[in-house]
C-alpha cells in the first residue's frame, strides 16, 4: 500500500472542490419539507414566489411573508476497506435559513422574492486516507430570487424569475498522518456572484386539479480565490504556491412536472416528477496563475442527469390544523467510477411529515422533519474512474450510512 500513500499525498492539491455535488437542498419552506419538495403543483403560501411563481396569479389579493429555519443533520458516512484504510466522516449540524414575499396584485402582474439556500455541503474527514483529500470540503449557497407572474386567462398562468447566487467555498487537505514519505496539504478558499433564471408554468383545467411545469437554468459557480499548496519534498512548513485559484462547477438546471388533485375539500395528492440536469458537470478542472502540470490535470467526473419522483399528501383536519406527507425516490448523479470522498453520494429514499397551525385568521406556525435514507455502495477492486494500483478506491471498498436528518420549524403571516 506504498504507493496508496503517495497517490494520495499527491492528490491533496487536485481534489474536487465540488461540496454541493449531488447534495442539492429542493425543501426551503416548512410545507416543502413536509411535503418532501412534493410541492410545485398545490402551493398556497408565500413560497409560492419560489416554488411556483405562476401561482402567484391565482393568491388572494394580500400580502403573504414567511420565514423558516431548517436544521440539517448530517451523520457520518462510513468507508470501510480494512486496517488503517478505513474511515468515518465527522458529524455536521447545519442551520439553513429561507424568507419568502409575495405582494398584492397589480392587475394581472403579481410579484413576489425568496432568499434561500438550495444547495451546500459540509464534509470533513479527520481519519487519515480521507483527511489526506478531504479534510474539509465546505459550500456554502445562497440564492436571491425576485420572481413575478401574469395570469393569461382565469385557470392559467407564467410566471418567470431572476436567480442571483451568491456561494463561498472552503477546501482543505492534509496528508501528514498517512505515514507516507511524501507529505502535501492545501488550504484554498474563494467565492462567486453569478445568475440564472427560473421559469414557471400553471394551469387549472378543472377546479379541484391543478397541472405546472418549472424550469430553473443552470448557474456556473466559478469559485475564484487564493490557494496554498504546500509539498514537503519542496518547503514543508512554507507554501511552494501561493496566489490565484479558481475552478468552476455547476447548480445544476432542474425541471418540474407536476399535478394536485383534490379529492374532497379537506385531502391534496401531489405527484413531482424532477429532472435535475447533473451532466453539465464532466470535468473538475483547477486554474492557477502559474502552471502546475502536476496540479492542474482536468479530473473527470461525468455526473449522469437524474429523476426524483415524489409524492406529497395534505390533509385539512379541522379550520386550525393541517398535516402533511410526502415520500420520494432520488437517484444519484456521481458514478461509482468517480465517487470520491468528497462526496460520497448514492441513491436515497426520503420520507417526510409535519403540520402547520393556523394560530389566528393572519398568523400561522408549524413544523416538519425529513429523513434522507442514503443507500450503501460497494466499489468493485479495478472499477474506479483511475484505475492505477496507487488510487485507494480503485482498491475497492464500501461506502455506507450518511444521509440527513433535516428538521424544520416556520412561521407565516397574511395581511
Amino acid at each position: 500500500m506504498k504507493n496508496i500513500v503517495k497517490s494520495i499525498a499527491l492528490s491533496t492539491v487536485v481534489s474536487s472542490l465540488v461540496v454541493a455535488g449531488g447534495y442539492k437542498i429542493p425543501e426551503q419552506s416548512l410545507n416543502s419539507m413536509a411535503l418532501g419538495a412534493a410541492y410545485v403543483a398545490n402551493t398556497s403560501g408565500a413560497d409560492t414566489a419560489y416554488f411556483n411563481p405562476a401561482n402567484m396569479a391565482f393568491m388572494e389579493d394580500k400580502q403573504y411573508v414567511e420565514g423558516a429555519v431548517t436544521l440539517a443533520h448530517l451523520p457520518s458516512n462510513t468507508y470501510t476497506l480494512g486496517g488503517p484504510y478505513s474511515g468515518k466522516s465527522e458529524v455536521e449540524n447545519l442551520p439553513i435559513p429561507s424568507f419568502h414575499y409575495v405582494a398584492n396584485a397589480i392587475g394581472d402582474f403579481r410579484w413576489g422574492v425568496s432568499m434561500v439556500a438550495p444547495g451546500g455541503l459540509t464534509k470533513r474527514w479527520n481519519t487519515p486516507f480521507q483527511k489526506a483529500s478531504a479534510e474539509e470540503f465546505t459550500l456554502k449557497v445562497v440564492e436571491l430570487n425576485p420572481s413575478m407572474s401574469y395570469k393569461l386567462a382565469d385557470n392559467l398562468a407564467i410566471g418567470a424569475g431572476l436567480r442571483v447566487v451568491y456561494s463561498e467555498g472552503i477546501v482543505k487537505s492534509d496528508s501528514a498522518s498517512t505515514g507516507g514519505a511524501l507529505i502535501a496539504s492545501r488550504d484554498m478558499e474563494g467565492d462567486n456572484v453569478a445568475f440564472g433564471y427560473n421559469i414557471a408554468l400553471a394551469y387549472k383545467p378543472t377546479s379541484d386539479i391543478n397541472v405546472a411545469v418549472t424550469y430553473r437554468s443552470n448557474v456556473d459557480l466559478e469559485e475564484e480565490g487564493e490557494a496554498k499548496l504546500f509539498v514537503n519534498a519542496i518547503n514543508p512548513s512554507a507554501p511552494f504556491y501561493t496566489g490565484d485559484a479558481s475552478v468552476t462547477v455547476p447548480l445544476p438546471a432542474a425541471l418540474n412536472i407536476a399535478i394536485a388533485k383534490q379529492v374532497n375539500d379537506k385531502f391534496t395528492l401531489e405527484f413531482n416528477y424532477e429532472r435535475t440536469f447533473w451532466s453539465e458537470y464532466k470535468n473538475l478542472d483547477f486554474d492557477y496563475s502559474a502552471a502546475l502540470p502536476a496540479f492542474d490535470a482536468p479530473l473527470a467526473r461525468n455526473w449522469e442527469d437524474t429523476n426524483t419522483f415524489r409524492v406529497g399528501a395534505t390533509l385539512e383536519v379541522d379550520e386550525k390544523l393541517t398535516v402533511m406527507m410526502g415520500v420520494a425516490i432520488d437517484e444519484t448523479p456521481t458514478p461509482v467510477e468517480t465517487i470520491g470522498f468528497e462526496l460520497p453520494d448514492t441513491d436515497a429514499k426520503i420520507f417526510s411529515m409535519g403540520f402547520r397551525y393556523q394560530q389566528t385568521p393572519n398568523l400561522s406556525w408549524g413544523a416538519a422533519v425529513l429523513y434522507d435514507a442514503k443507500d450503501s455502495v460497494t466499489l468493485a477492486s479495478g472499477a474506479h474512474e483511475d484505475q492505477s494500483t496507487t488510487n485507494l478506491l480503485n482498491q475497492g471498498g464500501r461506502f455506507s450510512d450518511g444521509g440527513a436528518i433535516l428538521t424544520t420549524v416556520g412561521l407565516a403571516y397574511e395581511f
